[in-house]
C-alpha cells in the first residue's frame, strides 16, 4: 500500500536516512527514510513538501546490483534502444560488471494497491524502487551503503514472520532465517498451463523475495500424497506449496495425515496454494477473507502470500465411509453440484466454463435421490458469537507497532511502476553517465531458481500399506445410530453441499459467511420439489451469494452430518475428489493446518 502521510510517519525514528535526487526533474530532493513501517519517501519541489510511504507489508525483498558494462556496438546518445533486450545492470560479482562506475544499485520490490483503469475494483500491481549510490568516490564505499539499506530492509521483512527477531537490531550478515519451500505442481490442472505459470509468474516473485525453492511436478493421481507422507518435510521452512486445483492440496494434506508425525507436521510446516486448476475456490477464499484483490491476478496474489510467510489456521473436516477415512478443507457433496463437478471432467481444457455448460445440462435432466440425513445444528447463540469475534492472524511480530491504513495509489501519481533515485555524486565521477536503468526483474529478464534451489524428483515408490491418523472421532461408527439430539430426515433430495469456506470456486461464493476456522459446516439442502426456475435462481446467485435467500432451499450450520443414499447412481465428491457411493459422514476436527494467508 502506498499512502500519503502526515506527521504520525515522520514521528517514527528511521533506522537509515539518504538524500537522493532525480536528474531528469530540477529542483526536486527525495528525502527517504526507513522505519518499522517502511519506505518513507519525503519529496521537495520548489518549497513544496509530500511524504508519502510504502508499507512494509507490501515490500517483497531488495536486491543490490552493479552497472552492466556497455557493449562496443551501443551508442549512449541512444540509451533506449538497448534497454528492451538488454537491462543495463547485473550481480554485483558478474563478469559484465562496469569497473569504471562506481556506483551501486538498490532495487527493492514491492505490490502496492492500485485502482484498475478499465472497471472499478483495485489490483495488486509491482513497483520498483531503485536507489544508487554514489556518493564516496569508491565503489567498496556506495555497495558498502547499499548493503546496509538491503540488510536493514530484509531484516525487517524477517522481523514480522519471526517473533524472536527485533525490528529495532540488527542482526549479523552472515544469519540466514531458512525460507526454502517446497512447490508441488500439477502439470495437467485446469487448461494444462501450471508449469508455463510457474515459470513466468511465479518464480520471478520468488526470484524477487529471495525465496529458495525446490520444484516437484507430480505424475501421476496420488503423486504428492505419496511425496509428502514420506519426505523430510522440516528442510521446508518457508512451507509446502500447492500450485493447482484444489484436488492437489487434498493430496498433499491427507499425504501429511499418513504420517506418524502428523502433529508435529500441522505445527511446524506451512501450507500454500496457488491457484490454476478450473476451480480453485480455497485460493478465493483467503483472498476474500483478508479483502484483497483476487480476480485481477489470483496467481499473484498467491504467490504474494508464499513469500510473506504469514500464516493462519484453516478448518479440516474428517469424512468417514465404511472402508476409508480422509480429510478435507472445502467441500463434500453428493447429487447435482456433484453430478456436474465429475460429468464435467471430459470438458476440463475449456477451465471453469465446464461448471456452466454442465449446470444447463444437469438443469434440463434433473434428478433426485432418496437418502437419509441426519446432523448436529450450531446452537444460534454460539453461531452469533463465533461471526462477531475478530480474526487474528499468526505470526504476528512482537513489536506493537502497526501498518498504514489500507489505501490505494490513484493512477494520477507521477510515481507510475517504478520510481529511480541517486545520491548526489563524488567529485571524482563527474565524466559518468548519471541517468537510471531498467530493473534486472524487468518483465523481458529472464528468471532462474535462486542459489540453492533446485528441482526435485521424486523415485517411483511401490505401493505400500498406510494409515490415516487424526485426532479421536467423537461421531458413532456408520453401523450405529447418530445420538438422540441430532435432526433426522428421510426423503428425496435434488443435492446435499457441505461446505466449509465461503467459496468453493472463483466465482462461487456458497457461504459467505463462512470463515477459514470457525469450525462450521454449512450444509445445503435442496430437496425434491424445487422448481426449475427456483433451481436456476439458486445457480445464477452463487456468483453473488445471493442464492441463500432463495425459495426451496436451505442453509443450515452444523457441527457434523450423516448422509445415507438409499439408491444408486449419485456421485459423492470430497474437495472435488470422487469416492465411492455409499453411506458417510463428516465432522470438524480439532487439527488445525496453517495456511498461507496475507496478513494487513
Amino acid at each position: 500500500m502506498m499512502e500519503p502521510t502526515e506527521d504520525v510517519n515522520l514521528s517514527v525514528r528511521p533506522m537509515l536516512e539518504e538524500t537522493f535526487y532525480i536528474l531528469s526533474k530540477k529542483n526536486t530532493v527525495y528525502r527517504v527514510k526507513l522505519t518499522e513501517k517502511g519506505l518513507c519517501l519525503q519529496k521537495e519541489h520548489n518549497g513544496n513538501i509530500k511524504n508519502e510511504t510504502i508499507s512494509l507489508s507490501d515490500i517483497i525483498g531488495c536486491r543490490c546490483m552493479r552497472r552492466k558494462r556497455r557493449s562496443e556496438n551501443s551508442c549512449a546518445c541512444h540509451p533506449s534502444s538497448s534497454r528492451k533486450h538488454d537491462p543495463r545492470v547485473v550481480e554485483e560479482n558478474s563478469a559484465e560488471k562496469d569497473e569504471s562506475d562506481i556506483s551501486a544499485y538498490l532495487y527493492i520490490y514491492s505490490y502496492i494497491l492500485k485502482n484498475c483503469r478499465v472497471k472499478s475494483g483495485q489490483k495488486r500491481d509491482r513497483m520498483t524502487i531503485t536507489l544508487r549510490f554514489r556518493s564516496f568516490d569508491k565503489y567498496e564505499d556506495n555497495m558498502r551503503e547499499a548493503q546496509k539499506w538491503k540488510s536493514s530492509i530484509k531484516h525487517l521483512i524477517q522481523s514480522r514472520t519471526h517473533p524472536q527477531l527485533s525490528p529495532g537490531k540488527m542482526i549479523p550478515s552472515d544469519s540466514i532465517i531458512e525460507n526454502k519451500v517446497l512447490i508441488i505442481l500439477n502439470p495437467k490442472s485446469g487448461p494444462g498451463k501450471a508449469r508455463d505459470m510457474f515459470q513466468t509468474r511465479v518464480v520471478p516473485v520468488l526470484t524477487e523475495a529471495d525465496v529458495n525453492y525446490d520444484l516437484h511436478v507430480t505424475r501421476y493421481a496420488n503423486d504428492a500424497r505419496i511425496l509428502v507422507r514420506s519426505l523430510d518435510i522440516y528442510q521446508y521452512g518457508g512451507g509446502l506449496v500447492a500450485m493447482g486445483g484444489d484436488g492437489i492440496l487434498f493430496e498433499v494434506i491427507n499425504g501429511l495425515m499418513e504420517r506418524t508425525d502428523w502433529e508435529t507436521a500441522f505445527q511446524r510446516v506451512k501450507l500454500g496454494v496457488i491457484p490454476c486448476g478450473s476451480g480453485n475456490g480455497l485460493a478465493k477464499a483467503i483472498s476474500h477473507q483478508y479483502n484483497e484483490p483476487h480476480d485481477y491476478n489470483p496467481i499473484l496474489v498467491s504467490a504474494l502470500n508464499v513469500v510473506r510467510g504469514f500464516t493462519t489456521p484453516m478448518d479440516m473436516v474428517r469424512v468417514q465411509t465404511n472402508t476409508q477415512s480422509m480429510f478435507a478443507f472445502l467441500s463434500v457433496g453428493w447429487g447435482f453440484l456433484s453430478d456436474v463437478d465429475i460429468e464435467s471432467e471430459k470438458l476440463r481444457a475449456i477451465g471453469s466454463q465446464r461448471f456452466t455448460v454442465y449446470s444447463m445440462a444437469r438443469l434440463i435432466g434433473l434428478r433426485t435421490y432418496t437418502a437419509r440425513l441426519s446432523y448436529l445444528r450450531v446452537p444460534e447463540d454460539e453461531l452469533s458469537r463465533l461471526h462477531t469475534t475478530p480474526h487474528i492472524c499468526m505470526d504476528h511480530p512482537s513489536s506493537q507497532l502497526q501498518d498504514p491504513p489500507p489505501s490505494n495509489l490513484p493512477h494520477s501519481l507521477s510515481l507510475g511502476d517504478s520510481i529511480n533515485l541517486e545520491t548526489e555524486a563524488s567529485e571524482d565521477s563527474e565524466g559518468l553517465r548519471r541517468d537510471s536503468f531498467y530493473s534486472v526483474a524487468s518483465r523481458r529478464s529472464t528468471y532462474l531458481s535462486v542459489s540453492g534451489s533446485s528441482y526435485l524428483s521424486l523415485a517411483d515408490d511401490e505401493d505400500r500399506e498406510v494409515s490415516m491418523y487424526g485426532p479421536p472421532s467423537s461421531l458413532p461408527h456408520l453401523s450405529q445410530p447418530v445420538p438422540q439430539n441430532w435432526t433426522v430426515f428421510q426423503g428425496e433430495f435434488v443435492m446435499v453441499h457441505a461446505v466449509f469456506k465461503s467459496h468453493i470456486a472463483t466465482d462461487c461464493i456458497m457461504a459467505p459467511d463462512s470463515k477459514l476456522d470457525d469450525g462450521i459446516i454449512w450444509l445445503f439442502v435442496i430437496k425434491a420439489g424445487i422448481t426449475r426456475a427456483h433451481l436456476l435462481q439458486f445457480l445464477l446467485g452463487l456468483s453473488s451469494g445471493s442464492h441463500v435467500n432463495v425459495a426451496q432451499t436451505e442453509m443450515i450450520p452444523v457441527r457434523a452430518f450423516r448422509l445415507e443414499p438409499q439408491c444408486p447412481g449419485s456421485y459423492i465428491t470430497v474437495d472435488g475428489e470422487r469416492i465411492p457411493d455409499g453411506p458417510f459422514q463428516a465432522e470438524v476436527v480439532s487439527c488445525a493446518p496453517n495456511i498461507m494467508a496475507r496478513s494487513h
